[in-house]
């Protein structure tokens, strides 16, 4: 019964605190790391093992790097390395140097100076990419450069975890190859994880999908990230990069957005009660018996980190204000300090009284982050503004459902409407949605990449699919969701461009059309027309073009990602069409 006493404290805490934090704009994170210090020893004391709370609750960051290696594969991966492995190694390698640098200035001796200052470096990965999650800035490109440098500081941790017994013992005989046996464990594991576990994982998602159990399918989801990253653990690596790892193994399978599915309730519960237990975590009478060191030691984390990522940024080519933002997103210590500063005092390498102050501090640079950001979108003078939640469809079993309803979207259901043709319209942007109502027509707030959403809008009942999504990518993922999960719903497809058109070929869908392709061809045959050309020669001309690309469209299908061959076929098909023209002008004269 204890547990459940717990549980009702962490629930209260969190049901209370977390709205208000989120209807003041301070965002859900701030919020958890309240509560926790109200509900911990250091306040009201209404829980008192922080330890363990925080070690289960790690879990959470698990399923948070599991998520993202779902949405990473491994050819997207690829493209990454240039920002995970430069500019991480540099952001490890500057941060460091500067923290070792203040901490032999303070006469600590080299081999502390280096380890506090090797894990200062390292961010939080859990809580920014909450925070650039909240935000929506996790595809921007600020967004993009710092999951790139949270990804390699959280491999960078593997070999730390790794030299802790070297530098807590000084004795040359001491310091045996055995040291090194799970770190070359660990690198087998991962190949054989590269090279055997897409066959193996599959397979076995394969065969629990057979037996149609909604809950064992979720079950099986939890125990491939928990025993990943147990077996990982084992060996004395990241738990969070085991994780991540079966994510990017399974990112290209048919089962990555169940997957996300079953695992996105369990993460979300896990990584709120993980920032509870770093706000637990903080030791409020040391800020009350000395302050000034507590706020110089979290100032200089945060200006350092900081400057050193603004500078990063701006060698990227970001402009201030994406540096900026970079900089402040991930300027806070990470969640790993917590492990690696008490492995640290356990081996005696590092005296408690040191941990204490740097513990505190680094929790409470996590706290300054949501702040600062906040004071920084008022400077600036951009709103951070809540967005509604989805709406649920109502079961109206219509036959068509429309996906997107922008100024492509809009023309199919106009038509519709005027045809008294019942559809169900979804769209994820909340302004758009006003302004379509505002004019009486019935459209739904609701992301039609969620499976969710497209059950309670009956796509297992419609027949027709009107896939009108302007983002390309968001497109390619609605098309994935339902060609997985209807099959027997026909898609009609909005293309923005020849890329995207290929793409959507290649899931099987036949009936694509290009947004700006007939108006383009419209404009063009008006351009001729105001050259003097006959409407008969014009009309010819345009027809004879349309058929042409059309026709090149499905037979370069195939080489769409093969940039040289694309290239050939283009010189072809210019060619090809000369002649077709030569030939049509040769036909008007005879």
């Amino acid at each position: 019964m204890e547990i459940l006493y717990e549980a009702v404290k962490f629930l209260l805490a969190a049901v209370i605190i977390v709205p208000i934090f989120k209807h003041l704009g301070f965002g859900a994170v701030l919020g958890y790391l309240t509560a926790g210090i109200l509900i911990g020893p250091y306040g009201l004391n209404l829980v008192t093992d922080v330890q363990q709370i925080l070690h289960f609750a790690e879990l959470g960051v698990v399923l948070l790097l599991f998520i993202i290696g779902l949405e990473l594969k491994p050819s997207r991966l690829w493209t990454l390395r240039n920002s995970i492995f430069v500019w991480g190694t540099i952001q490890m390698i500057a941060s460091t140097t500067l923290f070792t640098v203040v901490g032999l200035v303070l006469s600590f001796s080299f081999t502390i100076s280096f380890l506090v200052g090797f894990t200062l470096s390292l961010s939080s990965t859990a809580f920014a990419l909450q925070m650039l999650a909240e935000r929506r800035e996790l595809a921007k490109r600020h967004g993009r450069a710092a999951f790139s440098i949270l990804l390699f500081q959280d491999m960078a941790v593997v070999p730390l975890l790794a030299v802790l017994p070297l530098l807590a013992v000084r004795d040359a005989d001491v310091q045996s190859a055995h040291e090194w046996g799970p770190v070359i464990i660990g690198l087998g594991l991962m190949l054989i994880l590269i090279f055997a576990g897409r066959i193996v994982l599959r397979y076995f998602l394969r065969i629990i999908a057979g037996t149609d159990i909604k809950e064992i399918l979720t079950a099986s989801a939890l125990l491939i990230v928990v025993g990943t990253a147990v077996i990982v653990e084992q060996i004395g690596l990241s738990m969070a990069l085991g994780a991540f790892l079966a994510g990017v193994l399974l990112a290209d399978s048919e089962y990555r957005h169940q997957l996300e599915a079953d695992i996105e309730p369990f993460k979300g519960l896990l990584l709120g009660l993980f920032f509870i237990a770093v706000g637990m975590s903080v030791n409020i009478s040391i800020i009350q018996t000395i302050p000034g060191t507590i706020l110089g030691v979290t100032t200089l984390i945060i200006l350092i980190k900081a400057t050193v990522l603004f500078v990063l940024g701006r060698l990227q080519g970001m402009n201030n204000n994406s540096a900026k933002s970079l900089a402040l997103s991930i300027s806070q210590g990470g969640e790993f300090a917590f492990v690696v500063f008490a492995a640290a005092m356990a081996m005696g390498i590092v005296e408690s009284g040191l941990i204490d102050i740097l513990i505190v501090a680094v929790t409470l640079s996590m706290v300054m982050t949501p702040i600062l950001l906040k004071i920084d979108d008022k400077l600036c003078s951009r709103k951070t503004t809540l967005e509604p939640e989805f709406d649920i469809p109502t079961n109206d079993n219509n036959q068509v459902i429309i996906a997107g309803f922008g100024r492509f979207g809009q023309i199919t259901g106009r038509l519709l409407g005027a045809k008294k043709i019942p559809f169900t319209a979804l769209e994820k942007n909340p302004a758009q949605v006003d302004f379509v109502r505002r004019f009486g027509n019935k459209i739904f707030y609701g992301d039609a990449s969620r499976l969710d959403l497209l059950h309670a809008a009956n796509a297992d009942k419609a027949s027709i699919f009107v896939l009108a999504i302007d983002d390309m990518d968001e497109s390619i993922k609605t098309a994935e969701i339902v060609k997985q999960h209807f099959p027997n719903l026909k898609i009609y497809a909005r293309a923005r461009n020849r890329q995207h058109a290929y793409k959507l070929m290649d899931m099987g869908i036949t009936q694509i059309r290009r947004e700006t392709f007939s108006s383009a061809l419209e404009i063009a045959g008006l351009v001729l027309t105001g050259l003097g050309l006959t409407s008969k020669r014009v009309k010819k001309s345009v027809e004879r073009f349309r058929d042409h690309d059309i026709t090149r469209l499905y037979e370069s299908q195939a080489y769409h990602t093969d940039e040289e061959k694309m290239i050939a076929l283009g010189r072809d098909a210019a060619k090809e069409l000369e002649g077709l023209f030569e030939s049509d002008k040769t036909d008007d004269t005879s």
